[in-house]
Formats: structure tokens, sequence, C-alpha cells
């Protein structure tokens, strides 16, 4: 069993059991609940892909502590502080890890950085297999969700798609290989390269070149895994990408906000 298949087996086992506490039924009602009360008051989560696409070349900043391939990034690092760092030095939107065993992420870390006062788009980032995981991302304050091609079957990720969209979520659906560019087709939100081979861990950018020319030109598209530097980014710009997810090179700074700030500045003037 690689990586993924165990984090995979280890989701669904993780899902059934948060259903013991918390019924699908009694998360869809708090859900419809913090629904109507956002529509009354116009506090709709923003989009992603509109934020992205009004930026260009959108910065998408990860909360991320930690990581099966590399262990703890940053373990100190807090909710509470980071993602509006991260807000406050030019980020487009945020993405907040949110898976506990691997990564050390939780729902709360979503709640602690809207309590805080992040208005940014924020992307559920976890391993959804399960209609359940989508409540959750509505009920914490997400504005879009991650499905991953590799962890599912076309079918499935249609339905899991068609399900967020009724909750108010976008998606961001990322491929890896040619293998899963068939589901671009299925016309996520984003459509996102991940340059990280899920079942080795092995990240190479190169992976987001080569498959730049075979993607939608349409797409609202965003590469991510492995970039530290704005060169590369501007050069994913060049090739067709709206938007770069950078997140661990970021982390493993002192000051995860400064270090945004810098990349920002980095970034060609007229892509900015």
């Amino acid at each position: 069993m690689n990586i993924l298949e165990e984090i995979i087996a280890h989701k669904h086992m993780e899902t059934d059991q948060r259903k013991q506490f918390v019924s699908p039924r009694q998360l869809y009602a708090l859900v419809a609940q913090k629904i109507d009360e956002e529509e009354k008051n116009g506090l709709l989560p923003n989009s992603f892909r509109a934020a992205l696409q009004a930026s260009k070349i959108g910065v998408v900043a990860e909360f991320k502590r930690k990581s099966p391939g590399k262990g703890w990034i940053n373990e100190h690092a807090k909710a509470s502080t980071v993602p509006l760092d991260y807000e406050k030095n030019g980020a487009t939107a945020l993405s907040i890890l949110t898976d506990i065993d691997y990564f050390a992420g939780y729902d709360e870390f979503v709640q602690e950085a809207r309590a805080v006062g992040v208005s940014l788009p924020i992307l559920y980032s976890n391993f959804i297999v399960d209609d359940y995981q989508l409540l959750q991302a509505r009920f914490c304050g997400a504005s879009a969700v991650l499905l991953i091609a590799e962890c599912l079957s076309k079918d499935e990720c249609r339905r899991l798609l068609a399900l967020a969209h009724q909750l108010g979520l976008e998606v961001m659906l990322t491929v890896h290989n040619e293998c899963s560019l068939d589901y671009a087709a299925l016309e996520p939100d984003v459509l996102g390269v991940s340059n990280r081979d899920l079942s080795t861990w092995v990240t190479d950018v190169e992976t987001s070149f080569r498959l730049a020319k075979k993607l939608p030109r349409e797409a609202c598209k965003v590469s991510g895994g492995g970039i530290c530097d704005a060169e590369t980014a501007n050069r994913l710009h060049a090739v067709g990408y709206q938007g770069v997810l950078i997140g661990e090179c970021l982390m493993r700074q002192n000051d995860p906000g400064l270090a945004l700030k810098a990349f920002v500045h980095e970034l060609k003037p007229h892509v900015i």
C-alpha cells in the first residue's frame, strides 16, 4: 500500500467515526442553518475562482504544518496568525490543510482564521472521499474544496462536484498526469495541476509545464507543489496558469507572512 492508498483508507475510517458523533442529518441541518444566516446577512463565501481570475496570477498561500513526506514543517504555526498575515501580505486566496493524522490540520483552523477576520476565499484542503466532508467544509467556513482525481473515480468526482455546488462551495479539481486529463471535462471551477506524485511524494514542477498545453484553454488553472520562487511563478503564468499554490517554502520561514510579501514583490509588475 503506497502513501496515497493508506491515506484514503484511513480517510474512510475517519469519516465513518465522525458520523458516529455528529450524524450526516445533524450536520446537514447545521449547514442549512449557517447558509440561511449567511444569506440573510449577505455574508456568502467569496469566490475562489473570481479572486484568481481578477489577479491574473494569484498566489494561493497555504497553511500547512506537516506532511507525510517531510514530517513537521512548522509545528508551532497558529491558524489564528499565519492566514491573516498571508491576507495582509498579498495572498489572493488561502489553502488550509484540515487532515489531522497526516498533516496535523483541523477543521477548526478554518474557523480560527475566519474568527480573526480573514475574508479571502479559503480552500478546504483534504482528501475528500465522502459527501460528509463537503458538509464539514461548508460548516467550518471554507469557500472551496479540493477534489483529487487520483482519489476518486470520474463518476464519484462528478457527484461530489455537483453536491459541492449545491452547498455553495466551489471546487478545485487537481490532476497529476495525462491519465487524469479527462477529468477536466467535468468543468470544475478551478483546474489544478499537482506537481506532487501522491503515491511517492516526489515533486517535480516540470509536471505543470508538460501538461500546460494539454489543459483546456478556457479553464482557470493553478499549479501547486514545489514552487518556491517568483521566477517559476512567472514562467507558469506565461504558459497559461492563473495562479500558483505555495505553502512549504513559506511555512518553513520564521515569518511566513513576510516571506509571502517578498515572493509577491518579485512577481513581474504587470502580472501582480
